[in-house]
């Protein structure tokens, strides 16, 4: 205990006698209250105690639930955790529970705001992650906003953390000590490395009991009391604070320099919201925007955008993408709030789409950082690796699939930017990467022999070679012979050329009796055929196609693997299917994305749309403005331990919407856009802005005109422009089109269109709602497959195009532009088949 006092007063008595002290004593009050941005992107629904929130940014992350309960990082320190408010009148001889109060949550890309509302008082609870904050200085900040009939004290309680995030050691339990300052006070947390303490800060405040060291040992929170008047306290902020020094555990600040440095960013509270506010309000000046009938989907499009960039992380060991946030509870993991290769690679495709190529530069870079020498990518790297052994744990290059990844990830980006000057600066990385894969090989095609490919456990025992990596190796070499002969390296890219057909031919080996592509080879060369999503990653990058796949893209639009949120990793009633699981059964957006842009790949429009509703409509689910991570395969809820905010699923409803739906996709190098569209036959017409193509953005207007589907795209200024929609766009010719600034596409639409009307399921459902299965058009005839559950309604929207008369349909009713069909009363799911003649 000598020792606890002396280390306290050692932090304390440099700064208590000094003059910035004695000015701080003066100034340190809370803020006058100013204006929060009016952004029109905004979530607003009624806070649901067992539901999270995150609001994440380049430095800080404030994580809790919606009963307004919170943890607060200063990255990649917890600071606190189990933060709650009370608050108790004057003459009102209650105590009233705030976080049982909560009745709204208010969800914009520059702050999060949670309202308790109470008959006697409201507070507002502000929150968000400055942009333009001093390092481990009020990187997260909360404004408490307090309206009462009469005074109050408000109080904000909390459970002192002091940890660094896993897998760091840590230096105990941090010990409180108190300092007034001004109207407020300052918590000191000092942990048993002296190096390693921080702050907490509130002006308006007085500190709670303190349990003095004579007592026996107990863990109490801490209290900032709020002493509120209505008369003069309306309009004020109340701002919490927090500050950290000698995260690595050595020294950087005395207590004296960071409590002026806290004190100096409390009296620049609204400087530091205007950072962010102004950031997010001109956010998609220059980044890829939808109008579409259906306003959720542009909505989720954005939302989606936005959760990708408060994903970004900036450390001193670099900048990058982390995989995902969620509350850390007791432990210090914020869910997979740390830097991972697989998920940034499979996110950059997003990114590439609506044209941040600043991101995915600053992203591949820190990959490239901690690429192994013989060309392996990295895996993952916690915010605290440094401060450990971190390259002899087993977590670096756990994973085989960031290696292949990486050199299609390079195509794409070069391809979509035309900068081939990344691409040589990397060209070294790119090499060396691909001879990695080619030197782990089953049949001459990448294995698992270096760390997972997609499952990290399978029953009954792990995987030889997936059909995952053998995808992303076909795939990889196909992006290597591209991006060979850009740098004139025609033996390389003659080799990678022949891979590529090596291994086009050799995933044939994969397809069974059955219709269905095996999920894994084994090394008795038997292969194990139990029917999973996993091929549908053969689709991504466009050049592959698995052939003869009929059968099982029918069977992932059926019910047994499309629930009315996703698509299950592995198909209902398999020997080890497993709704909770993790790999056998349960569902990813992940998934629903490469199932999505398979099914638009491969014409199946309206099995693609359905998939990319279910990722859309996740935006409202769970944390606003975030799609989770994972949910039961069998009914429509997040499994507990789901990371809420999770990059790549966010990124799952942007690819396949630009790629697949819209289908477009850039080739700046040759001056060729791909245009695609798919559009659900409901719609007449729809617009994407700012389309990155190279170094500058297009306007895109598709419309339908007759029997045609005409596409317009505008540039700023005259530039090379060839539009096409084949779906064999993926060559190497050059646009020989003049300059100009328009640029139109006329696509010939068939003569019949139907599509299915999409409804959100509720949480708790099971999945209920019709499955559209496949169409075939003949020459005068369209057939329609559907799946209809018990007593359900389909209900399809019927367009003609062009002068189509005397429709004859067969198989469902049709009332004008309305068919319905009804499923039987047998039980389950029964098919239906609806053809129509003209």
């Amino acid at each position: 205990m000598r020792q606890l006092r002396q280390r306290k007063l050692h932090l304390l008595c440099g700064f208590l006698f000094s003059p910035v002290f004695l000015a701080a004593q003066m100034t340190f009050a809370p803020t006058p209250k100013f204006s929060l941005d009016d952004n029109p992107l905004v979530i607003r629904q009624p806070a649901q105690a067992n539901r999270p929130f995150s609001v994440t940014g380049q430095q800080g992350a404030i994580l809790g639930q919606q009963d307004g309960s919170f943890e607060l990082w200063l990255l990649p320190v917890k600071m606190l955790h189990n933060a709650r408010l009370t608050a108790k009148l004057q003459g009102y001889e209650t105590v009233i529970d705030l976080n049982a109060n909560a009745s709204q949550i208010e969800v914009r890309p520059d702050h999060t705001t949670i309202t308790y509302s109470h008959a006697a008082i409201t507070v507002k609870q502000h929150m968000f992650i400055p942009r333009s904050a001093q390092r481990d200085v009020a990187t997260a900040v909360i404004l408490f906003e307090i309206h009462a009939i009469r005074p109050a004290v408000v109080t904000l309680q909390f459970e002192p953390s002091m940890e660094r995030q896993w897998p760091a050691s840590n230096f105990g339990r941090p010990n409180a000590s108190w300092s007034s300052v001004g109207t407020g006070g300052v918590y000191t947390l000092a942990t048993d490395n002296p190096n390693f303490f921080g702050m907490v800060a509130m002006p308006g405040s007085q500190r709670g009991p303190l349990r003095p060291y004579q007592e026996r040992p107990q863990t109490l929170p801490l209290e900032f009391n709020i002493s509120y008047d209505p008369a003069h306290d309306d309009g004020r902020f109340f701002p919490l604070l927090a500050a950290v020094t000698g995260v690595s555990g050595k020294q950087e600040l005395t207590a004296g320099q960071l409590q002026d440095q806290l004190l100096n960013a409390a009296h620049n509270v609204p400087a530091l919201y205007r950072s962010t506010a102004d950031f997010f309000q001109h956010f998609f000046d220059t980044r890829l925007t939808a109008r579409t009938p259906e306003v959720k989907l542009d909505e989720a499009l954005k939302w989606a955008e936005i959760s990708i960039e408060q994903a970004r992380v900036s450390s001193p060991i670099g900048s990058g993408l982390a995989g995902g946030w969620y509350t850390s509870g007791d432990s210090a993991r914020p869910g997979f709030g740390w830097f991972f290769g697989r998920d940034t690679l499979w996110t950059l495709y997003a990114v590439n789409s609506y044209g941040d190529f600043r991101l995915s530069r600053e992203a591949m870079d820190f990959l490239i950082a901690h690429q192994r020498a013989d060309g392996k990518m990295m895996h993952e790297y916690s915010q605290t690796a440094e401060l450990l052994d971190w390259i002899h744990l087993p977590y670096l290059y756990a994973a085989a699939d960031s290696t292949p990844l990486f050199v299609m990830q390079m195509a794409d980006y070069v391809r979509s930017s035309g900068d081939t000057e990344y691409l040589r600066e990397h060209w070294d990385n790119v090499k060396r990467a691909y001879a990695f894969t080619r030197a782990h090989t089953t049949h001459g095609v990448y294995d698992n022999s270096q760390g997972t490919g997609w499952v990290e456990e399978w029953l009954p025992k792990m995987p030889q070679q997936e059909i995952y990596l053998a995808a992303l190796d076909q795939q990889s070499s196909e992006a290597m012979e591209k991006l060979a002969r850009l740098m004139n390296d025609s033996s390389l890219a003659s080799a990678a050329a022949q891979q590529a057909k090596t291994t086009r031919e050799y995933l044939m080996t994969y397809r069974s009796a059955d219709g269905f592509y095996s999920f894994s080879h084994n090394s008795d060369d038997s292969f194990d055929a139990r029917h999973t999503v996993f091929p549908a990653v053969a689709w991504w990058s466009g050049s592959l196609a698995l052939p003869q796949a009929d059968k099982m893209f029918d069977a992932w639009a059926a019910p047994r693997f499309a629930t009315d949120w996703g698509t299950r990793s592995m198909e209902e009633g398999a020997e080890t299917y497993d709704p909770l699981s993790y790999h056998h059964g349960s569902v990813w957006p992940l998934y629903t994305g490469w199932t999505s842009l398979a099914e638009y790949r491969a014409g199946r429009p309206q099995a693609g749309f359905a998939s990319l509703e279910q990722n859309a409509q996740l935006t409202w689910l769970q944390d606003p403005g975030q799609v989770t991570e994972v949910l039961s395969g069998q009914f429509y809820q997040p499994l507990g331990r789901s990371s809420s905010h999770q990059l790549w699923s966010s990124a799952m409803v942007l690819s396949p919407a630009v790629r697949g739906l819209f289908g477009v996709e850039a080739d700046a190098l040759t001056g060729r856009l791909r245009v695609d569209p798919q559009l659900p036959a409901q719609w007449s017409e729809a617009s994407l802005q700012h389309v990155p193509f190279g170094d500058t953005r297009l306007d895109l207007n598709i419309r339908r005109v007759d029997s045609n589907l005409e596409v317009e795209a505008i540039s700023p200024k005259p530039i090379k422009l060839c539009l096409q929609n084949s779906r064999d766009f993926f060559g190497d010719v050059s646009c020989r089109a003049p300059e100009a600034t328009t640029h139109t596409l006329r696509i010939p639409l068939p003569a019949v269109e139907v599509g299915l009307e999409q409804q959100s399921p509720q949480p708790g459902d099971s999945t209920q709602q019709v499955k559209f299965i496949r169409q075939e058009y003949g020459a005068r005839s369209l057939r329609i497959w559907l799946e209809v559950a018990e007593n359900t309604t389909a209900r399809m929207y019927l367009r003609t195009n062009g002068s189509v008369r005397n429709l004859n349909v067969i198989g469902a009713q049709r009332d004008q532009n309305e068919l319905t069909v009804t499923g039987s009363g047998t039980g389950g799911y029964s098919g239906r088949t609806i053809e129509i003649r003209w």
